[in-house]
């Protein structure tokens, strides 16, 4: 088929069962660049304060997108397009009853794009991870950061991090589609 769209629902040999071969010059898309970065360890914050988590794991980085270094991930060179972004950010008050709220900022290019809320300010509670998932249309060099704000009565809150249990973490892909 030359310059045409095949549309199919299976793919079988003529015999109905088999190895289909995908000839050379075609591309099958997939969902990458991917990565998926953690938090092992706690990292303090100001109360009341927008402030960048620092992820200091890297469980995978598929297309090297994710930047360990500056805590973001930048779209690789041709790799623009529509993309996936998850996370969770685990924030815990100093004292027992004193989280009032836990809310997580998405950031792209340095202005935020997203916001996602855990307002606990009536009934005060300790420690809440606070889960995120959304969607972007990015250009290549774009960039996702992840900033916290915890507000803690104590004053003293804390983005928990964990080597062996996911608590605090970000990650996402491209669609293939």
């Amino acid at each position: 088929m030359a310059d045409g769209i095949l549309k199919v629902g299976t793919i079988t040999t003529s015999s109905g069962s088999g190895n289909i071969t995908i000839g050379s010059g075609v591309t099958l898309q997939s969902n990458v660049p991917a990565f998926f970065a953690l938090k092992t360890s706690n990292q303090n914050v100001t109360d009341e304060t927008q402030t960048k988590v620092t992820f200091d794991s890297e469980v995978y980085d598929i297309g090297s997108g994710f930047d360990l270094s500056n805590d973001k991930f930048v779209v690789p060179t041709n790799e623009g397009g529509k993309y996936i972004f998850y996370g969770g950010v685990d924030s815990s008050a100093n004292a027992n009853q004193q989280l009032d709220a836990a809310l997580v900022y998405v950031y792209k290019n340095g202005s935020i794009i997203g916001q996602y809320t855990a307002d606990s300010s009536s009934n005060p509670i300790s420690q809440f991870t606070c889960l995120w998932t959304d969607s972007f249309v990015l250009s290549a060099t774009d960039y996702i950061e992840v900033y916290a704000y915890i507000d803690d009565t104590s004053g003293t809150p804390t983005v928990i991090g964990n080597s062996t249990i996911h608590k605090t973490f970000f990650g996402g892909y491209k669609l293939g589609a």
